[in-house]
């Protein structure tokens, strides 16, 4: 007989729900208006925080919208095993609403199979089309 392996359950994210990405708001008034398209993030690092929201609740249409077109994957590839648990952010640099670039330097915690990681990154964003997008990011130690 073949064993059945279970995956961790995804949180339940609601627009009342405290947003994923660790600021004192609730997601339908953080991340989530973004998410619905009802307004675009103003820097980058509000952009950096609501992707990192679109990796909780597996929002491929968003992060896909959000990538630069000169960058963007087809598509994203979720793990199913995996499950973002917080968004540490470290630094950033310009990204404000008066640039036209900037850089974000995070920490985001996951489980993976029940172990815990990291991913620690610098990710580069510009404006294009007068919205902030995400260019690339370079791994951290």
């Amino acid at each position: 007989m073949a064993r059945r392996t279970t995956r961790p359950p995804q949180p339940t994210v609601t627009d009342g729900s405290p947003c994923p990405c660790g600021l004192p708001a609730a997601y339908g008034a953080c991340c989530g208006r973004f998410h619905t398209g009802a307004s675009a993030a103003p820097t980058a690092e509000l952009l950096m925080r609501s992707r990192y929201c679109a990796f909780v609740v597996r929002d491929e249409a968003y992060l896909l919208r959000t990538w630069h077109p000169d960058y963007r994957p087809s598509s994203v590839d979720f793990d199913p095993a995996m499950r973002w648990t917080g968004l540490e952010i470290r630094d950033t640099g310009e990204g404000g609403i008066f640039h036209t670039t900037g850089t974000v330097t995070f920490v985001a915690r996951y489980t993976q199979a029940g172990r815990p990681g990291q991913l620690h990154e610098r990710s580069h964003f510009e404006r294009h089309d007068g919205a902030w997008v995400y260019v690339n990011g370079t791994f951290m130690d």
